[in-house]
């Protein structure tokens, strides 16, 4: 008889959890389309660069060329809207496995001055490092560029241990204008490490410029926990960028069935996974039947049915008028961008923009304030700018 009871509770628990998905996905659908209805705003999309091979992320050069990222292992660059056919040179040894590769590039704040690139990338075991034989994890390095070759390379930092999975290794880079830079950890497919302090998994790290540590960072000097963890909880982060004006921290990260975030990142905080969560497993397992504990932060909103967000950025110009410090965020999985209306620390709105446009993987305001982004699927980076 408890065997039964048993089986009827986790029976009961995920019709419960299926028929929230499907709610939430014929809701979010009806919202979008009313939102979409009211005066939908009218942008030009126009190709910036095509031919690229699973473009990850970009930057923008002072003389208005770009730096791309691919996730094979290679460094491009797009000039005049131009593909260069030569590649650049000098990039570390990349793990390239499922969702592993050559990630972010970030240019230092100071660029012009110190010709810092920043860069993150999967990274094979090397010796005397811990984890699987086999595995990876994720790396920051710095470099500079000569031409076509990357020069002074700097390993900065490596995620702890390494591990087989070739999913969840994050990768976003952040820097905040005080001196420091952040990287995210996904949790790489071993959802319980989020929660362990002594291993860089689902983690954010808080590192000076150079690699260092700060002797300020929240588990500095408790015992077996990682000095350079700055927040733990997360299961994959894929956006991570500053408020221009408030200097807060917004991030976000894929769930599983449901259950994407969108977090402010604060100093110590734990943000939950896998003890609450608002989504299933894929085989439609309770992961947990909790979505909120004691000490553990809630989302600012979170996306159910998963979106699977990709990419973010502020719009700081007036390009797009009434937007002036709204989030943008990519959609890899529907494949479209939605743009966030910002009040107070909170999301007041939020509408579904230019539906279909492809799998987003990275999306930046550009120097000349009009939205660039990303996508992967068809290899090409788009301007996006309101119609006149």
């Amino acid at each position: 008889m408890k065997l039964l009871i048993h089986l009827f509770k986790k029976q009961y628990k995920i019709l419960i959890a299926l028929f929230t998905l499907s709610f939430g996905l014929l809701l979010i659908s009806c919202i979008n389309k009313a939102q979409n209805s009211d005066n939908p705003p009218e942008f030009e999309v126009k190709t910036v660069v095509s031919g690229l091979n699973m473009p990850w992320a970009m930057a923008f050069l002072p003389d208005g060329n770009i730096l791309v990222t691919e996730r094979g292992g290679k460094l491009r660059l797009v000039k005049n809207g131009i593909l260069d056919p030569q590649e650049i040179t000098g990039i570390p040894k990349v793990y390239y496995r499922g969702q592993g590769g050559l990630l972010d590039i970030v240019l230092h704040p100071h660029y012009k001055e110190n010709g810092w690139i920043y860069m993150s990338f999967a990274s094979p075991k090397k010796d005397g490092e811990t984890g699987d034989d086999n595995g990876a994890n994720t790396e920051l390095i710095r470099a500079k560029l000569n031409g076509h070759t990357l020069t002074n390379i700097e390993h900065l930092y490596k995620a702890q241990p390494n591990v087989r999975a070739n999913i969840h290794f994050g990768g976003r880079i952040l820097f905040d204008g005080k001196g420091y830079v952040y990287l995210s950890l996904g949790e790489r497919g071993q959802k319980e490490e989020a929660q362990n302090l002594a291993k860089a998994q689902g983690k954010i790290v808080r590192l000076h410029e150079d690699g260092k540590i700060p002797a300020d960072n929240p588990f500095v000097n408790q015992k077996n926990a990682r000095p350079e963890i700055w927040t733990y909880g997360h299961r994959n982060p894929q956006g991570l960028v500053i408020h221009p004006a408030t200097r807060v921290i917004w991030e976000h990260e894929h769930g599983p069935q449901g259950g994407d975030e969108l977090n402010i990142i604060e100093k110590g905080k734990n943000y939950g996974w896998p003890l609450i969560t608002y989504g299933i497993d894929y085989d439609n397992s309770i992961i947990s039947d909790k979505t909120a504990a004691p000490g553990m932060e809630q989302p600012v909103i979170h996306w159910t049915p998963s979106i699977a967000p990709c990419g973010m950025t502020f719009i700081t110009s007036d390009r797009f008028k009434g937007w002036k410090g709204d989030l943008i965020v990519g959609s890899l999985k529907f494949m479209y961008l939605e743009h966030l209306s910002i009040k107070d620390n909170k999301v007041v709105k939020k509408e579904v923009i230019l539906d279909k446009i492809g799998r987003v993987r990275d999306v930046k305001q550009g120097p000349d304030g009009y939205l660039y982004v990303v996508l992967e699927n068809t290899g090409s980076i788009v301007r996006v700018k309101p119609k006149a």
